[in-house]
Formats: structure tokens, sequence, C-alpha cells
């Protein structure tokens, strides 16, 4: 007899936790319903770029870009990857209803990959993302990514956060960089698009991939919303409109660099503060080791006097005076030019 009411006590309390645990699930706001209140706030990035023809690599050619972004304010601010749009000569946004806008650059990180951009004009109905705080996300938690793989807009994909990724290197040094690594799957177009927690919040930025096929073979990173909110909103963002590539000791002595290090300016985005400034971009792609290039155009030897190389303070006052103007007015810069050494100068 007293087995059996131990058989009907442990029945009984199965019962009662499994019906409050089910209570618990019914209760929670479901994905479904979190997706369609934060999908409106996610925008598809148009952009349009020179790039050279590989039939006729002389001969510049228009590109199309594609990428993600998220709306982050009322007053029309959206955030995306740096890489999306720091060279593009045109940005324009598309909403959920398929409207589209131009947006200009007004502050770009490309070491921490995270950019933003301003609408113009700023339409009464926007839906804004609420932005959440990275630094409570931890190993094990779900997320999820709205955008545009492929061009296939604000496509959902879920997954965990695998890790956290600080990295150990140069550009560490200069700004902060911290990356979320997430098994959600992203492809091409998905770059800028938003890390969502499950409460809808935005703990990320979509970065880049690791992959040997070229497609996601879950490692995706996202910059942490923390970081790209320090850099973008709360320090003096700017946005040069420059691509370069940081010449080694061994790569300057093959330009003949006259100093040990410089900046190859590889692409000037169209009427941005480089273009207006006067630098000239690569012209011949060529390839160095498994290294893409385009050379021909200006090396930056000198900031305000201060010369290009690898010690990280110098490196860290120059990008401090870049901070503090907001940009490059105001400071000269010493360029490589067809093997002439020429100076930059533009006062407003």
């Amino acid at each position: 007899m007293k087995k059996i009411y131990v058989i009907v006590f442990l029945v009984l309390t199965f019962a009662l936790f499994s019906g409050c645990a089910h209570t618990r699930v019914v209760g929670a706001s479901p994905l479904s319903t979190v997706f369609q209140r934060v999908n409106p706030a996610v925008v598809v990035i148009l952009t349009s770029q020179r790039g050279y023809s590989r039939e006729k690599p002389s001969e510049t050619v228009t590109e199309g870009g594609l990428g993600s972004g998220v709306v982050i304010s009322r007053d029309g601010l959206v955030m995306t990857a740096a890489h999306v749009v720091q060279v593009a000569d045109t940005v324009a946004v598309q909403f959920l209803d398929g409207h589209k806008m131009d947006a200009k650059v007004v502050g770009s990180v490309t070491l921490a990959d995270v950019a933003l951009l301003k609408l113009d004009p700023v339409p009464d109905n926007l839906v804004v993302a609420k932005l959440g705080d990275s630094d409570k996300v931890t190993v094990g938690d779900q997320v999820f990514v709205v955008g545009a793989p492929y061009g296939i807009q604000h496509t959902l994909t879920g997954g965990y956060v695998s890790g956290r990724r600080r990295p150990k290197n140069f550009s560490d040094q200069l700004v902060p960089i911290e990356f979320l690594q997430i098994d959600a799957a992203v492809n091409q177009g998905n770059s800028g698009g938003p890390l969502f927690n499950m409460k809808g919040e935005v703990v990320g930025i979509v970065s880049y991939i690791l992959s040997q096929s070229g497609g996601f073979e879950g490692l995706g990173f996202a910059a942490s919303i923390n970081i790209a909110k320090e850099l973008l909103l709360k320090q003096k963002s700017f946005w040069t409109g420059l691509e370069f590539y940081f010449l080694t000791e061994e790569l300057a002595k093959v330009l003949n660099v006259p100093q040990k290090a410089g900046l190859l300016i590889q692409r000037v985005a169209e009427n941005s503060p480089g273009h207006h400034l006067g630098f000239r971009p690569g012209t011949i792609p060529v390839k160095i080791g498994n290294q893409g290039l385009l050379i021909g155009g200006d090396i930056v030897l000198e900031v305000q006097g201060i010369p290009i190389s690898d010690d990280i303070e110098a490196m860290r006052k120059i990008r401090e005076m870049l901070q503090e103007r907001r940009g490059l007015t105001g400071l000269e810069f010493k360029v490589l030019r067809g093997g002439k050494i020429m100076k930059l100068l533009k006062s407003n």
C-alpha cells in the first residue's frame, strides 16, 4: 500500500511541475511575436561604388552593393556595418513596405566594422529598435538575426551565442573591439543587420563569417552593440570615405615608400571628405601573395607631421586628431603620388 501512495505522489508531483512549466512557455512571448514587433525597424542598405572591370582592368565600372541595417532613433539614425558603406558613392535605405530613401554616412569605424547613417529626409512613421546591453549576453543565450541574405529581404535566422571574442592585435589597441560569435546563419547581404536577443533588443551588428566554402558554416560574428554605441554615439564619430591598406616594411620597400610604413589608398567614395581633400584611389588591380590590392593611388606618409608607423602611440595620436576634428578638415597629409611627395590640406 505504501508503494502505491509513493507512486501516486510522484505522479501528482510530476504532473504539477509539468503544468507549471507548460504555463511558463505559454505565457512567454514567442519568437514570431518578437519578430513581428522588430521587423519594421530592419532596413536593406543599397549602395553603389566605382570598381574595375575584370576584362579591362583600366576601365571603371559602377558596382552595386547590398547590406542590412537597423533604425535606432526617431531622428533618422541607422546602424550598419562599416564595410557596407565605407567607400559607397551613394547609399539608399529600403524599408519593409518597399519605400526607399537616401541616406548619408555620418560615422564609421572600420576597425570595429560599425557605421552610422542619417536618413534625409526623416520619415514621420519610423519604427525604432531598442538597443540592449551586450555586456549581459552570455554564451548559450538564444539570439536571432534579421536581414537580407543574397537580397532575400527580412529573413529571420536563429541560433545561439557561441562565444565572445576580443581580438588582441594592432587594431584593438587603437579602438575597443569585441565580437559576439554566433551560429545563426548569416550570408552575403546580412552584413550590418541587427542581432537581437529574445526580448527584441539589439545586442550586435552582423559583421562577417569564417568560411572555407564561401557560404555559412556556423561561424558568424557580430560587433557587440556596447562597442558600437561607444564608438558611434558616445564618442565624436566621423567618416572619411577612404579605404586603405596598411603597408608593412616589406611591402613598403616593394612600392618604393621612403619609410618603413604607409597607408596605401584603395578606394575613395565620391563626394566624401577624402574625395574633397584630393586623395587619389588605386587604379591597378594586383595580387601580392594571397592579398588583392589596388596600386597606383596615393600612399599616406604623414598626418600633421606624424609619420605613419607601427608605433601604437603615434597612430593613436593621429586617430585622436581625426576624432577631434570629426574628419580630415584642418589636417595636413603628406602623400607619395607617382614617385613624388606632395601635401594635401583642406582648411574648411
